[in-house]
């Protein structure tokens, strides 16, 4: 069996793709819209040593392993096959056909992947974290973002939206959710390059502050503010959510930060944004979740290597169940995860248009791991193995909640 072959039956042979190797092996469909090329023997060396999705992540993140046509199309049609190994018989079938070739040779890592130390989710890894995913490059995430710099979920008021009208929407709906007010103090956790934080000041008259892991984000958001001529009202901060000393605020937004808080942190996480709540305060969390909570929290494989190390996603339940045990009353919660995929779409398209210019800023590797796993989350939230909830509570002010009768957003 030539390598091409092979490949094809570690990928699937229903799967819509041709398949090329380089022993000038084809196999697949002719006619298809995605072609992929096996360029080298590491290919197969990283497919036989980390089988499953890794594997092929290392092979595509290194170029050993081209993928030509829409991502999208080609991931959809390879999460139909298994991807969990490489049988010893194809191991064997392998090794005799590349010959002269040492396939089991150490082929390493590409310098995409992540190399964190330490305790987890101790404050120095999460910096640690943060920093590999976070601190690329503004001038890449402003190619891949838009204007808008909001690096979360949108949510589209019209089927044909743009991307920037859907960052607004959401920025808008979480300050309805939140029921802001002039005067108010707001404190954004996760803040991002500040958009939650501008739009809060700028069109609500809201005393805003945003914390960010992230150096560079901080930097680029407390310019974006000044340019914006709203420092009176806004700051960002690089800083860790555990160490704002201030209180009393009126409101928490927690934007695409939950993921990275680790399921044993959660009660602590509550609390604490229990605890900066006047009472009568009240918490938007918007966080990618699991359907359910029959699969580990962890996010596993590609995604803890390269793109969100010691991420974990929990299921809507359990979210609920810690907000209600560390003090807050849980009053609304919605799952919105086709906005999801829509937006990975738009920034997928992005990253197309400035592909070269992405590739000279941040390196091929990088460039090639944004690809991957932005169209592969998109599969994710298309076939709903991945959700996005909005959950809204409020911090009590005895059995009092200060909430209206029926929503107002």
């Amino acid at each position: 069996m030539r390598l091409a072959e092979i490949f094809e039956r570690v990928i699937g042979r229903d799967a819509p793709i041709e398949f090329r190797a380089f022993d000038g092996s084809i196999a697949g469909d002719p006619d298809a819209p995605v072609r992929v090329d096996v360029r080298s023997p590491v290919a197969m060396s990283y497919l036989a040593s980390a089988p499953g999705e890794l594997g092929l992540a290392r092979a595509y993140v290194s170029g050993t392993l081209d993928i030509h046509g829409d991502m999208y199309t080609a991931l959809a049609s390879m999460s139909a096959a298994t991807l969990e190994g490489i049988s010893p018989r194809t191991q064997m079938e392998i090794v005799a056909r590349l010959g002269g070739y040492r396939l089991w040779w150490p082929t390493g890592r590409p310098d995409a992947e992540s190399r964190l130390h330490g305790r987890k989710h101790s404050k120095k890894r999460d910096q640690d974290a943060i920093t590999h995913h976070y601190d690329v490059s503004n001038r890449f995430y402003e190619w891949v973002l838009g204007p808008s710099m909001a690096y979360t979920c949108a949510v589209y008021p019209q089927d044909d939206s743009s991307l920037e009208e859907a960052q607004w929407t959401k920025h808008d709906l979480v300050a309805r959710k939140l029921g802001l007010e002039p005067g108010m103090r707001l404190l954004d956790v996760g803040c991002g390059w500040g958009g939650m934080v501008m739009h809060a000041a700028k069109h609500y008259g809201v005393r805003a502050l945003g914390v960010t892991l992230s150096r560079k984000q901080a930097e680029w958001g407390q310019k974006a503010i000044a340019e914006a001529g709203l420092t009176e009202l806004a700051e960002i901060r690089h800083l860790d959510y555990r160490d704002v000393a201030e209180g009393g605020f009126d409101a928490v937004s927690s934007i695409g930060l939950t993921e990275h808080i680790g399921k044993a942190h959660l009660g602590a996480y509550f609390r604490s944004l229990h605890d900066k709540l006047r009472p009568g305060g009240r918490l938007l969390n918007h966080c990618i979740t699991r359907p359910d909570n029959s699969q580990p929290a962890k996010v596993g494989g590609f995604l803890n290597r390269y793109v969100f190390p010691d991420g974990e996603l929990e299921s809507p339940g359990h979210l609920m169940s810690e907000m209600h045990d560390n003090g807050f009353e849980v009053r609304h919660a919605e799952n919105i995860r086709e906005h999801y995929a829509k937006t990975l779409k738009q920034w997928c398209d992005n990253l197309d248009e400035h592909w070269d210019e992405a590739v000279r800023e941040v390196g091929v590797g990088r460039a090639r791991v944004w690809r991957l796993y932005m169209a592969g989350s998109r599969v994710g939230f298309d076939r709903n193995t991945v959700q996005l909830h909005q959950m809204l509570g409020v911090r009590p002010d005895g059995t009092v909640s200060h909430m209206p009768l029926r929503p107002t957003w």
